[in-house]
């Protein structure tokens, strides 16, 4: 478990191609430290299982059902990703519960820069739509966020400068695709409902 509050940015050292899969070798100065093989790494809000490790860097695997549901896939050799280690139980948790699940894939559709912030409007799957919930929780390619606006099947986060800064963030523009994963309170809510006849799946 996350609290979607990034750690650091990685970068891409390696990626390896291995029967359907991709073995991302990845830098990181200060999530690499405490790393042990077996341990979970939110990568990009993925979460993967850290099957090698070196002083500097260390391996995952992403299969074929990860690379379908991410943006994992398109990263590249020097790409930056946001890197956050699991939540310990002495651990304030300051975003809130992340599981690395990614639920789909969404689209920056506009940046706005105004004096102190930056607002992006995120487009998702109308099968989502009813996920977004004005002052509701996500988490966008690993970083926990509040919705502070939601029009129809998209949503606006505001993010301030230290966001911009130590995130994958400054790099968003319109056209940018970005791993989603909704507050997973709401997706045993809806499961309950589904099982109970109350609540339609949405297609």
């Amino acid at each position: 478990m996350f609290t979607g509050l990034v750690e650091e940015t990685g970068t891409i050292k390696s990626i390896k191609h291995k029967d359907g899969s991709v073995i991302f070798t990845i830098t990181g100065k200060k999530t690499v430290k405490t790393l042990r093989i077996d341990h979970s790494i939110a990568v990009e809000g993925v979460c993967l299982t850290v099957i090698k490790r070196t002083k500097i860097s260390f391996d995952v695997q992403a299969v074929e059902e990860t690379l379908k549901k991410t943006t994992l896939g398109d990263l590249k050799v020097g790409s930056p990703v946001n890197l956050e280690r699991p939540l310990l139980p002495s651990d304030r948790l300051g975003g809130h519960f992340v599981l690395g699940h990614v639920d789909g894939i969404g689209k920056v559709t506009s940046v706005k820069t105004l004096e102190s912030s930056w607002i992006f409007w995120i487009r998702v799957p109308k099968k989502f739509a009813h996920h977004l919930i004005p002052v509701g929780s996500i988490a966008v390619n690993g970083v926990s966020l509040t919705m502070a606006d939601v029009k129809s099947n998209s949503f606006a986060v505001s993010i301030i400068p230290h966001t911009m800064e130590v995130t994958t963030f400054n790099l968003f523009k319109p056209g940018t695709m970005v791993n989603l994963e909704f507050d997973v309170l709401g997706k045993y809510i809806e499961r309950l409902f589904m099982e109970r006849g109350l609540w339609k799946k949405r297609k």
